[in-house]
Formats: C-alpha cells, sequence, structure tokens
C-alpha cells in the first residue's frame, strides 16, 4: 500500500521529461514527438498514457502544485512549531521557493489560464492549496499563543499577495544586490503581518 504503480511511475517520468523539454525549448516550440525523442521511445507510448498535449499540460500544472508544497516541510503537521512556520517563510522568500518550479513555464501556463477554463481552476486550486497550507500553520501557532495573529487565512493571503508580487517583479531584476535586498524587504513585511517586527 503507498507504493505507485507501474503507470504512474511512467507517467511521472513522462511529465518529468515534458518539464525539461519545455524549460529549455519553450513550452510552445514541445512537442510529444520531441518528448518521445529525448527519453528514446516511440512517441505512442507518451499516446498511451497522455493522448493530447493538454492532457499531459494538466498533469505538469498538477506536478507545479506537488512541487511547491515541498515548501511545508513539518516533521508533524499537527504539531507546528515557531520554527516550522519561520522556515516556511524564510523558504518562501528565498531562491529556493523560486527555484522550485521555472518561471518561464510558470508564467506561460498562467497566461493560458486566462484562455482556458481548466488551466484557470487548476492554477486556482495550486494557489489556495499553499494559502490554505500556511493558515493552518499560522493557526496553529495562534492558539499556541506562538504568535498573535487571529485571522490565519487573512494573514496568509497577504503574505501570498507578497510573495506573488515580489517574484513576478524580481524576475525582471538582473543586479543580484538590489534583487537580494528587495527580497529582504519583502519578507520583513511577511513578518510584520505575523505580529509587528517578529523574529523567532
Amino acid at each position: 500500500m503507498g507504493r505507485k504503480s507501474l503507470k504512474e511511475t511512467r507517467q511521472l517520468e513522462i511529465i518529468k521529461i515534458f518539464y525539461k523539454v519545455a524549460k529549455k525549448e519553450g513550452y510552445e516550440n514541445t512537442s510529444i514527438a520531441k518528448i518521445a525523442k529525448v527519453m528514446d521511445i516511440n512517441p505512442s507510448l507518451i499516446i498511451h498514457y497522455f493522448q493530447t498535449k493538454e492532457e499531459l499540460t494538466y498533469a505538469l500544472i498538477d506536478y507545479i502544485l506537488d512541487r511547491y508544497l515541498l515548501i511545508y516541510t513539518i516533521k508533524n503537521k499537527k504539531e507546528v512549531t515557531l520554527e516550522d512556520l519561520h522556515k516556511t517563510i524564510e523558504m518562501l522568500f528565498s531562491k529556493k521557493w523560486n527555484l522550485l518550479f521555472d518561471d518561464g513555464l510558470f508564467y506561460t501556463f498562467y497566461a493560458l489560464a486566462f484562455r482556458e477554463k481548466k488551466i484557470k481552476a487548476k492554477y486556482k486550486t495550486i494557489l489556495d492549496s499553499l494559502r490554505l497550507a500556511l493558515a493552518g500553520m499560522i493557526e496553529q501557532c495562534h492558539h499556541k499563543q506562538l504568535v498573535q495573529v487571529p485571522d490565519a487565512k487573512t494573514a496568509a493571503d497577504l503574505i501570498f499577495v507578497l510573495v506573488d508580487g515580489a517574484y513576478f517583479y524580481l524576475s525582471l531584476e538582473s543586479d543580484k544586490k538590489a534583487y537580494a535586498e528587495r527580497l529582504d524587504y519583502y519578507k520583513s513585511k511577511a513578518y510584520y503581518i505575523l505580529g509587528g517586527a517578529w523574529t523567532p
């Protein structure tokens, strides 16, 4: 129980190669034939698991969610500590968070969300899941009186508004020092949301 089936393993392998090819060549230039060539398999094998590029795209967007949820590396989700919350905020405002998934692909799919309802719904699921997980952490810490944040959902939402805006804006910044300084500034505002100039 809990083991992945051969089908799931094969699908994940295809999704990962799709991600690598699309990251290198661009989403628009990526085809099932190119993915098959990199994998050194017949394209019909990919079509056996994903009939169209659209199906493969939906699966890759689901994969994004799994990647982004890696920021919540909590040992015991029912016993969240102040250290867990601190590590999560540090991760959100770090290069590690930004490197979990390629910005170019993220924003390519984000743009597609304005044309395709299914992609829009998937992106909403991703963003809601991230906010909900952070809200849960904040709420636990509030109940333990580790932070004074009575409205955890609003706090989590505001922190992700900072995160989303920061990374979009900073993706245009080529000066590494300016990038780091702005990211630290936005992070300090996230800590402010969690109770003034709070630091653990």
